[in-house]
């Protein structure tokens, strides 16, 4: 039994709920509407003659929601490679393809997927006792040793592209902004099939649920716009409930207090509807803001964060704390599932990205407008805030990067 089959045999046993299939890349013919939830190409990239036609017919076996994954040897360990196979270290193999990372990136494009995330591990090939489980665990993800790692991996995706429309659901949370009610309901348009606004109050004193229900026929667009009372506390806990009540198809998160507009909320839609991305976030960094918007170590805090996030999740986030946040409710489950893993958050924006990151989302930024608060105070308390949010960052850390 050869050592593929040998894998193949541990995983049936291991997982028996699961069905696993073999095929031979090369010679492999599709069949008329096959799908797979996964699909591996383990160690095999740099022994094929055409990658992009090897990857073209990967694609046509995807759904939507099926995740391609690949492992093959970092480049910089060819010459350790072939001074092995000279001193009969390791077996002796074909010439390989020795990729870049930019250029398995590009072959996956010009094969219509999409890389979500992908990354380096196992620094330390060779075990020897508690030095190798430090040297990978804990060396080996760190950034620049971990460009000196021997495996790559990779997760792509088939880009989704839905020719139909979908029902909307707006999740507000909110807390004494009575005053910012109206512009809101106003600064929401329609989206797909319908829209529906939901305020989520976190027990406000100012008569922010009665100002709702005051606006709640001002905007014709709208089919529906109504209140509840959040059971907990926090942000978080009140976007959990509003998210349990919609009835839309596609979930979005837009903060009561007007530094972003509603307006801004359709770019979100079609950027998801179009497969551009599975989990879209604001982002306030891009675009000058109003003066008094953000605060200078709020600003300091959103960019450590945002270098921070793009490390341990693998993709690119510039802005992990705006509330702009927009998934389909099918994603929202699958994120919900990792709830927990990472600590308690506050305003749930950390749980979110971790969550989709967990579940190979690929997360896709869109710049927005950010501006300066008009009526009411900021609900962040930084300090204490800010040291809960950073023991979330070495919770992710240790979940997604440390293998």
């Amino acid at each position: 039994m050869d050592h593929s089959a040998r894998i193949i045999e541990v995983a049936r046993t291991t997982h028996p709920d699961l069905e696993f299939h073999v095929s031979d890349a090369v010679s492999f013919v599709p069949r008329e509407g096959e799908k797979f939830d996964y699909i591996v190409l383990s160690n095999l990239v740099g022994d094929l003659v055409d990658v992009q036609r090897a990857f073209a017919k990967v694609r046509q076996i995807c759904s939507s929601e099926t995740r391609v994954i690949i492992t093959l040897f970092s480049y910089l360990w060819q010459p350790a490679a072939t001074i092995a196979e000279l001193l009969g270290l390791k077996a002796r193999l074909d010439p390989q393809n020795w990729l870049t990372p930019a250029q398995i990136i590009n072959l996956f494009e010009l094969a219509g997927l999409d890389v979500v995330t992908w990354g380096r591990h196992l620094l330390m090939p060779v075990p020897v006792p508690v030095v190798s489980s430090f040297a990978n665990r804990v060396l080996g993800p760190l950034p620049l040793i971990n460009n000196l790692c021997l495996n790559q991996y990779f997760i792509a995706r088939r880009v989704r592209r839905d020719e139909r429309e979908f029902s909307v659901s707006v999740i507000v949370p909110c807390k004494e902004e009575r005053g910012n009610v109206a512009e809101t309901v106003r600064s929401i348009p329609r989206m797909g099939t319908g829209t529906e606004v939901i305020f989520v109050d976190g027990h406000s004193v100012d008569g922010t649920p009665e100002e709702v229900r005051r606006c709640e026929h001002m905007n014709p667009d709208l089919d529906r716009v109504t209140v509840v009372t959040q059971d907990g506390r926090g942000k978080a806990d009140a976007v959990r409930k509003g998210f349990a009540m919609a009835t839309g198809e596609i979930l979005m998160i837009l903060d009561a207090d007007n530094t972003v507009r509603g307006e801004e909320l359709p770019k979100f839609y079609d950027s998801l509807v179009r497969g551009q991305g599975e989990f879209i976030n604001g982002s306030r960094l891009v675009f000058p803001m109003e003066k008094q918007a953000m605060r200078h170590l709020n600003l300091l805090a959103n960019h450590f964060f945002g270098l921070v996030f793009s490390w341990v999740l693998g993709q690119r986030i510039s802005d992990t704390l705006c509330g702009t946040k927009v998934l389909t409710r099918e994603n929202w489950k699958a994120i919900e599932r990792q709830r927990g893993s990472f600590g308690v958050d506050p305003f749930g924006d950390f749980d979110l990205l971790f969550g989709a990151a967990k579940a190979d989302l690929k997360i896709r930024e869109i710049p927005i407008r950010y501006r300066a608060r008009e009526y009411g105070e900021i609900k962040i308390q930084r300090f204490r805030n800010g040291l809960e949010l950073m023991w979330m960052v070495v919770r992710g850390f240790r979940v997604l990067k440390q293998m």
